[in-house]
């Protein structure tokens, strides 16, 4: 009768020993399942990145767009100093007059309305020219970009690469390894097929 307690500890003991055995070596057999799992969804092939912001900045396409929407802004900016110029001419004369009393407050009062609706007439003249240069500046970006884009959907294939990322500040992309640069490869081939479709030109 003595011994039933210790055959009955033993045996605790032996199932408890065996359900922990069990338990971690299901548990890891699931670790190493999960961790098959996520190997077969991680992408495979050849990946590469290009520092998109030095890309753009030194395509010759940029400086070319860039030059054209400057000269937009300079063209701009001259018609509005022009119209300008003109509203404070009007304006001298309007005060010139009435403080000289050469107009009857009738005419005056017209001047006034006159110089009024010049100067809204001005106002929205500048808020027209910024949204169409602002307008100008987007479409200019989106053309840099698909030109770059479409370069390397040719680059890839020509090189074998799966994936091309673009990295820059602020970007998803937050760390990658300098083999995996191609980004001065990448600037002397966009440029050079650039200059070579506007030779063609």
């Amino acid at each position: 009768m003595k011994k039933l307690p210790l055959i009955l500890s033993v045996v605790s003991i032996l199932g408890v020993a065996f359900l922990l055995i069990w338990q971690f070596t299901s548990h890891g057999d699931k670790e190493v399942a999960k961790d098959q799992a996520v190997e077969e969804k991680m992408p495979s092939g050849n990946i590469a990145y290009v520092e998109i912001d030095s890309v753009i900045l030194n395509f010759d396409m940029y400086f070319d767009l860039r030059d054209d929407l400057m000269a937009k802004q300079q063209s701009s900016e001259a018609e509005l100093n022009t119209r300008g110029r003109q509203y404070e001419s009007g304006a001298r004369d309007y005060e010139d007059k009435v403080r000289k009393g050469l107009v009857t407050r009738a005419t005056a009062a017209q001047m006034e309305q006159d110089l009024l609706q010049q100067q809204q007439d001005l106002l929205t003249l500048r808020d027209q020219l910024e949204s169409q240069l602002l307008e100008e500046e987007q479409v200019m970006n989106r053309k840099i970009l698909n030109y770059i884009y479409e370069f390397l959907e040719e680059f890839s294939a020509d090189h074998d690469y799966d994936y091309i990322l673009a990295k820059s500040f602020g970007s998803p992309l937050m760390y990658a390894n300098d083999a995996l640069n191609i980004t001065d490869e990448v600037l002397k081939g966009v440029n050079s097929k650039y200059n070579k479709d506007t030779s063609n030109q």
